[in-house]
């Protein structure tokens, strides 16, 4: 048979439109993935090799950080965990096989400077987890990144009913790699979730701006408040990654934490918030928040919120937000 569609798990005409258009947005070759994390074990296990290194933020998502303690180091690659405040050239030995990167980071919000790692030439691979910036807000290959690995079902999809990941580079010959581990280990998108993806990406531009707007907004509100602390946006000008995210950065992201002092008052604030859905995704049209503590793999305080501004009328969101805040006392 001289057609390329000869097996649905070598190739599909649905997702295959979807990652043409997803290069264009990365000005790269995209391969795609039934999920992000589906992606992070392709990079991770496809290009790591026995006896090689890797070096990985302490505080990136925490799926991540359990696959890469688990199978390549079991796979006798050394994994080194560095907090990504403290990541630079210096931290990095000479060597490395793969340097993974996530900037801005989940769920704290430390930026890292991308440009500068990969220029250091200590690692032989960088990648990074663009999942919080999206290929509209940060540019990870053109700061010299080898690969830019993102989780679609948050805002590339937008609307919390698809699982998708991908991951895209100008290195053909990593491109092959992923792909291959794609086939042979099944990590495909089905096709369905592909023409739901594709569709989300009319409309990324405006989600995505009416979010970081937002965002902005309540990142404001926050901080002139004595009863909520450590606020993180990279959009606040008094945000301590707020330097270097703007050199790299394009837009700030969705995304803003905070802390309201314990677990119970965070908990008493999801409860009272009528416009925030209590959920651990992000990305989405419509705001949701998480108290991130919950989880227990993460180094924040119990009252530490992870929220995710959607597209709702501004006004309507802080009046809630304040409402919300104003219960508790």
């Amino acid at each position: 048979m001289d057609s390329p569609y000869v097996y649905t798990r070598y190739g599909n005409p649905t997702w295959e439109r979807y990652e043409r258009a997803l290069g264009e947005l990365e000005d790269a070759e995209v391969v795609l993935f039934a999920s992000g994390m589906a992606a992070v074990a392709a990079v991770l296990l496809a290009v790591l090799e026995p006896g090689s290194s890797a070096v990985l933020p302490s505080d990136c998502y925490l799926g991540v950080r359990a696959l890469a303690e688990q199978q390549p180091a079991q796979r006798g690659v050394a994994v080194s965990l560095v907090p990504t405040a403290r990541m630079d050239p210096s931290s990095v030995p000479e060597g490395t096989g793969l340097l993974w990167l996530e900037s801005p980071s989940n769920p704290g919000l430390d930026v890292c400077d991308i440009a500068a790692l990969a220029e250091s030439g200590n690692a032989r691979i960088v990648a990074v987890d663009n999942t919080f910036a999206t290929p509209l807000g940060q540019r990870p290959l053109d700061l010299g990144a080898d690969l830019s690995v993102t989780s679609a079902t948050k805002h590339l999809s937008g609307h919390a009913d698809v699982m998708m990941g991908f991951v895209a580079t100008r290195d053909h010959g990593l491109a092959k790699s992923v792909r291959d581990w794609r086939r042979t280990a099944g990590s495909i998108p089905g096709p369905f979730e592909a023409w739901l993806a594709h569709r989300s990406l009319a409309t990324l531009e405006l989600r995505l701006s009416r979010g970081c707007e937002n965002a902005a907004a309540i990142a404001a509100l926050l901080l002139a408040r004595g009863d909520v602390s450590g606020v993180r946006y990279p959009g606040l000008p008094s945000d301590p990654a707020h330097e270097l995210a703007a050199r790299q950065m394009s837009r700030f992201g969705t995304i803003v934490s905070f802390d309201l002092g314990s677990r119970e008052r965070a908990d008493a604030f999801l409860a009272a918030a009528e416009l925030i859905t209590e959920a651990t995704s992000f990305g989405g049209v419509h705001t949701s928040a998480e108290r991130r503590a919950r989880w227990g793999q993460d180094e924040v305080p119990e009252g530490f919120i992870r929220l995710s501004a959607g597209c709702e009328d501004a006004g309507d969101l802080l009046t809630d937000i304040e409402r919300a805040l104003a219960a508790l006392g």
